[in-house]
């Protein structure tokens, strides 16, 4: 996600602490998603309550790798017409706050989401507003907890915690990593009372432009409120020609 001045970390060794691993295991999934450039996709979010009900959105998803930075990313919601037109902006960075904005419609004025806001829903979903920005490593401090298999798959276990305890939902965050390709395939996500609040699953990994894998479906469920919110991804396309120029807050209102 972002160009980290330790390019090729080193692999971990059994002398390395598990906070060194856990950090060394970090590095290497974010080194291998370096490079994309920036892409286009088309979502759908499918929300279902906990009697099974659903409502599905159809969604744009536009996104620019910065340099020395983190991504930025616009997603723009065409269906259902209660939500039409609304879109949001996110700029995420390696240190500090992200910068969010969420264009409303039906109030006809662009919202600046707040750190202190962060750990709200979005737009109604399972997901929190910080669980859709890009995870950049440095927001996070790590620890490697054990190997095991999932699904199938060696992987590394880790955890990593967040840097702005202040703000964030999650005391913590577990994650299955396989060591072939460094993929997550899954994460648990605990409460700040240190509960297990929600876990997300990614299932049908492909292979883009040679190099860069994308899942084809991300479910969240949320184990306190038996609600959980399903993205299926299509119509990927790397190397677009995205510019700054398209991420402009000043122009959500006309976004199309």
């Amino acid at each position: 996600m972002m160009i980290f001045s330790l390019l090729f970390p080193l692999p971990a060794t059994a002398a390395d602490s598990a906070e060194e691993k856990g950090l060394a295991i970090a590095l290497e999934e974010d080194r291998r998603d370096n490079g994309f450039g920036d892409f286009i996709a088309d979502m759908l979010m499918t929300l279902r309550n906990k009697h099974g009900q659903k409502s599905i959105r159809k969604i744009r998803v536009r996104t620019l790798e910065v340099k020395n930075d983190g991504d930025k990313t616009l997603t723009i919601f065409d269906n259902p017409r209660d939500v039409k037109g609304t879109a949001f902006l996110t700029f995420s960075h390696k240190k500090g706050d992200d910068d969010q904005w969420l264009y409303l419609p039906a109030l006809k004025r662009v919202k600046r989401i707040s750190s202190r806001n962060k750990s709200g829903s979005f737009m109604g979903s399972e997901f929190a507003y910080e669980d859709i920005s890009s995870q950049e490593v440095e927001k996070y401090t790590y620890k490697w907890i054990r190997d095991e298999e999932y699904d199938g798959r060696e992987c590394f276990v880790i955890e990593r915690y967040p840097v702005d305890k202040k703000n964030s939902g999650y005391t913590q965050q577990v994650i299955w990593i396989d060591k072939l390709e460094y993929r997550p395939w899954k994460i648990e996500y605990f409460d700040r009372k240190s509960s297990l609040f929600k876990t997300l699953t990614f299932n049908g990994y492909q292979k883009y432009i040679d190099r860069f894998w994308r899942p084809d479906k991300m479910n969240m469920v949320n184990h306190q409120n038996g609600k959980s919110t399903e993205l299926t991804w299509s119509n990927y396309k790397f190397r677009v020609g995205l510019k700054d120029k398209d991420f402009n807050k000043n122009s959500l209102k006309r976004v199309r």
